[in-house]
């Protein structure tokens, strides 16, 4: 960055069930101590952060933090896309943790305390990540494309994401993964999908519970679909989870989300540069946590890498 960089935040004060908004002046009082004149910006709705990065960008700004969840830290990655699909490579995002997955900053290991998230962003080194890119069925039906830098998945994650963002679950945070995740089990109905890996279609198609594409290695709240997911190698860790009936789902779902998750009979894992998919049933699609639509998918890496600032120490390139 410039000996003065110009630096800016883009905060959703309703991340945390909307402690953010409550507590903004205490963490600005902290991120003005660190960096004087920083700009703030905040986001109204839903989407907003993209729109609101972009034009941060365009007016020169050297680092745009994003302040809030993983939703909130999606879209200020998505801002960094240019129109033609490369990845603005002028300025870095930085992360400051303020919502309650915090599932991107866990493969960063960015400290969860606000004092130490800033010194992090004071004092952190730069990394370049890679960013994929996603197109899918959009509510409408019609294809959409959102860009992301943690995890996307289909089958039954898509239906928890889908679930946990009631109204409940905004009262609940965190606990509203857990709800979801054993509401969806009860009823969860297989689905049967062909995946097709690098223009390769695999042997058969899957009756699947659950497929993650991971550039990282969390979703859920600190669940681990890929544990040994590298974010700057241009791969993807994709696992799919094959059918597994409501008993075998409720008895086995902590190993399935740990970083034992391989050891699973019934769990295939496999590593590739694009991913589609697609299925003549309705199997939902989340992204960085947010459900955005359904398949058929594809996912491919983006052109260029986005900056973020890391700690010192992160073992961000391997396990």
């Amino acid at each position: 960055m410039s000996p003065s960089p110009k630096i800016a935040v883009v905060a959703n004060p309703f991340a945390s069930r909307g402690k953010v908004r409550k507590h903004w002046p205490e963490i600005a009082s902290a991120l003005q101590a660190r960096f004087p004149g920083l700009a703030t910006q905040f986001t109204e709705e839903s989407g907003h952060a993209i729109s609101l990065t972009r034009d941060l960008l365009r007016q020169g700004y050297d680092l745009v933090i994003a302040a809030g969840g993983d939703g909130t830290i999606n879209e200020v990655a998505n801002g960094f896309v240019n129109e033609d699909g490369s990845i603005y490579s002028n300025a870095a995002m930085g992360i400051l943790p303020l919502g309650t997955g915090g599932d991107f900053e866990r493969t960063l290991r960015i400290p969860p305390r606000l004092e130490d998230a800033i010194e992090v962003l004071a004092k952190g080194k730069f990394a370049a990540i890679d960013v994929a890119k996603a197109t899918f069925a959009g509510r409408a039906g019609k294809p959409e494309t959102r860009y992301f830098v943690n995890v996307a998945s289909f089958g039954m994650g898509g239906a928890v994401a889908g679930r946990s963002k009631n109204a409940w679950s905004r009262w609940s945070g965190k606990l509203a993964f857990l709800w979801a995740t054993f509401a969806v089990v009860a009823s969860y109905r297989s689905r049967q999908v062909e995946i097709e890996l690098d223009g390769a279609p695999l042997p058969n198609p899957f009756r699947i519970t659950n497929v993650a594409i991971g550039n990282g290695r969390f979703h859920g709240g600190g669940m681990q679909p890929c544990p040994s997911a590298v974010l700057n190698d241009g791969i993807f860790e994709v696992t799919v989870i094959e059918y597994l009936n409501p008993f075998e789902l409720a008895r086995d779902i902590r190993i399935l989300y740990s970083d034992k998750v391989y050891s699973h009979p019934k769990v295939r894992h496999f590593h590739a540069r694009q991913v589609r998919a697609r299925s003549e049933e309705t199997a939902l699609v989340e992204i960085d946590g947010e459900p955005l639509g359904s398949l058929p998918l594809e996912v491919s890496m983006a052109r260029g890498r986005l900056k973020v600032i890391v700690p010192p120490s992160s073992a961000l390139f391997g396990p």
